[in-house]
């Protein structure tokens, strides 16, 4: 029987303002990517969101971004690869003692936004971030299959989840398509579901233009900050276990 992780970035709200369908979301996801404080979250964000994970057996991962706010850590800056490691252990050590205080285990790492699509191009970031994932423990990481996120994880003997999308289009060369192309992202929650099916029990995806494009990953991210992000999440797990595909985590918490 296949299985498969399905992942959602998680406590991206700031103070105030929530941002997202964590709650609504808990129900389908077997692992959650939490923000860190830099791109999204803070103190009491973060608190919340490892209790919320812990008490419905969602495994805890870590999301740290750049230090962009305002951008939401989707702009690239230029930080050097030890500006990376020391991004990633401050604000991953932020998290995991928040795990650690609530009696659970922190279980990955996944970088988020635009530091994930450099690190998947830099073998020197995808380093760093490896060094600080073997400095808190050996945690795993997540990341985009055949990159250097992968080629850095296995380097440092550390676990790895390649990750696949369930609501963004591939490219004929196994790329996402930039979100600001026509038809980047599933809005239609069939299509998102076909997708899914196809990643999991295939190891595939429809790619623009036509044609099936490979994609071999043990985790489907399914993004939280849509209108119907939760009901299309209900719709894929759903979907999946009545095809017979197993849904758990790479790691049970």
């Amino acid at each position: 029987m296949p299985t498969i992780d399905l992942n959602a970035d998680f406590g991206e709200g700031f103070g105030m303002y929530d941002f997202g369908a964590d709650e609504a979301l808990l129900g389908s996801i077997t692992s959650a990517s939490i923000a860190c404080g830099w791109h999204a979250g803070d103190a009491r964000t973060m608190r919340t969101a490892v209790e919320r994970c812990l008490r419905a057996g969602v495994a805890v991962g870590a999301h740290p971004g750049y230090p962009d706010r305002q951008g939401f850590g989707r702009r690239a800056m230029a930080l050097d690869a030890e500006d990376v490691y020391e991004a990633v252990l401050y604000q991953t050590g932020a998290l995991q003692a928040f795990v650690h205080a609530a009696g659970g285990e922190l279980r990955h790492i996944k970088p988020h936004g635009a530091m994930y699509h450099r690190c998947d191009a830099s073998l020197d970031h995808a380093d760093a971030v490896a060094k600080a994932a073997v400095a808190l423990g050996g945690l795993a990481l997540y990341g985009p299959p055949g990159g250097a996120l992968e080629r850095a994880a296995l380097s440092a003997g550390l676990p790895f989840a390649a990750e696949g999308f369930a609501d963004r289009a591939y490219l004929p060369d196994g790329s996402l398509a930039g979100r600001d192309r026509p038809g980047a992202v599933h809005d239609e929650p069939s299509r998102a579901l076909a997708q899914s099916l196809a990643i999991a029990q295939r190891g595939e995806a429809p790619a623009l233009g036509g044609g099936f494009v490979p994609v071999a990953v043990r985790t489907l991210c399914l993004h939280g900050d849509g209108p119907r992000a939760a009901e299309l999440a209900a719709l894929i797990r759903a979907g999946l276990e009545s095809a017979g595909v197993a849904v758990a985590s790479p790691w049970q918490p």
